[in-house]
């Protein structure tokens, strides 16, 4: 009888702790998902279809410029973000995640001159994508509710324009 309760208590106490893990456990996976819900939520000012411009800069001139059009929408229940970028110079399909692990935003590029991995931060009101240590790109809305993505280089320790999207809501 003796055994029987020792072992009924252990196997409460067990129980226990089983129920605590599986707890902190759904817990956690809750709390993740809710992170990575409100990072992507941070993304919402890139939401649209979008008209506008494009420019491509030389040595900090107008070399050429053409019309754009990007589309960009949430999908797979707002885990990823897809851009697809249409200008009569290039043609891009971007996916735009963010990574609980790593704590930070990924930047997939598609083109036909292959794929791409960047990371990328949100900072400012603006999502940043760092290609390299000397090439950045930028994305945000215009004060006049227009969306603005634009790419800078580090040429001899400046900043330098290479290209810059513009674009207005067609909604």
């Amino acid at each position: 009888m003796l055994n029987i309760k020792r072992t009924s208590m252990r196997y409460r106490k067990a129980s226990k702790y089983f129920y605590f893990i599986v707890l902190i456990f759904l817990y956690n996976s809750v709390f993740a998902q809710n992170l990575k819900q409100e990072k992507m939520e941070q993304l919402n000012f890139m939401i649209g279809e979008w008209v506008g411009t494009t420019k491509v800069y030389e040595n900090g001139v107008v070399a050429r410029q053409g019309s754009a059009y990007e589309n960009i929408s949430y999908d797979l229940d707002k885990s990823i973000l897809v851009i697809e970028l249409n200008t009569e110079f290039l043609q891009l399909h971007t996916i735009i995640n963010y990574d609980e692990k790593d704590q930070k935003y990924y930047y997939y590029r598609f083109s036909k001159g292959g794929a791409a991995r960047y990371p990328a931060e949100y900072k400012d009101g603006q999502l940043i994508v760092w290609r390299d240590e000397k090439t950045r790109f930028f994305f945000s809305r215009t004060q006049e509710g227009g969306f603005q993505e634009y790419g800078e280089k580090l040429i001899n320790g400046e900043w330098t324009k290479i290209f810059e999207d513009t674009f207005k809501n067609t909604q």
